[in-house]
């Protein structure tokens, strides 16, 4: 017999009912309206039942290639092989931009002194499941942008200066962890998602839209 609906984990319900919005959204069966109206409702709510009851009409259940699209699409990139152990970006009266596909190293080492610099880990390839940033911020700043799948650990402190962490704290135990060390003195850290997890289901079921259609 399967578990009452009310006993079960309510991040798994989530899960299945907004993977069930997204394919029948793919597939032409929800209008955009519907599919963000149901997809709002699903990640605010905190009672399954009202969860479970979005999908409650919905025909199509997802198959094997929805779960490996899935898969590629929301798990950070990580591959081990040969890599950089200290990778330096050292930005003084100036700034620098790492960003699109790179190997992150095991260590980055940021030197903002009167500039800045942009760190984008969004569609990078990690090749340690643990890397650390250390940072020194001088009348500077530096603009962190992490993926939701990653674990970020703020260790930073400020002496007339903040550091503005707005990325989750965990994520999975497998998913890579960024750890982020160093001082800001007369200057600013911020650490941020590039997107929010609405924005990236919303945009997985646009790309799984036009994939099918």
């Amino acid at each position: 017999m399967p578990v009452v609906i009310e006993d079960r984990p309510i991040e798994a319900v989530r899960e299945e009912v907004i993977d069930q919005l997204i394919m029948n959204y793919s597939h032409g069966k929800l209008s955009f309206e519907a599919f963000e109206r149901r997809l709002d409702c699903a990640m605010a709510s905190q009672d399954n039942k009202e969860i479970a009851a979005l999908a409650e009409d919905l025909e199509l259940d997802v198959d094997q290639d929805f779960v490996e699209s899935k898969r590629k699409d929301f798990h950070a990139n990580v591959s081990p092989s040969n890599f950089q152990e200290i990778d330096y970006l050292v930005n003084i009266f100036g700034g620098s931009d790492r960003s699109g596909y790179w190997t992150v190293a095991k260590e980055i080492r940021s030197i903002s002194i009167f500039g800045g610099s942009t760190i984008d880990f969004s569609e990078a390839k990690f090749s340690q499941l643990e890397t650390t940033i250390k940072v020194l911020c001088l009348f500077g700043g530096d603009d962190i942008y992490v993926p939701e799948n990653v674990n970020v650990v703020s260790k930073a402190f400020c002496i007339f200066g903040g550091v503005n962490n707005k990325a989750p704290s965990i994520a999975d135990r497998n998913a890579p962890t960024i750890i982020i060390e160093g001082v800001c003195i007369f200057g600013g850290l911020n650490i941020k998602l590039k997107r929010t997890i609405k924005e990236k289901f919303v945009a997985f079921a646009d790309s799984m839209k036009k994939m099918f259609n």
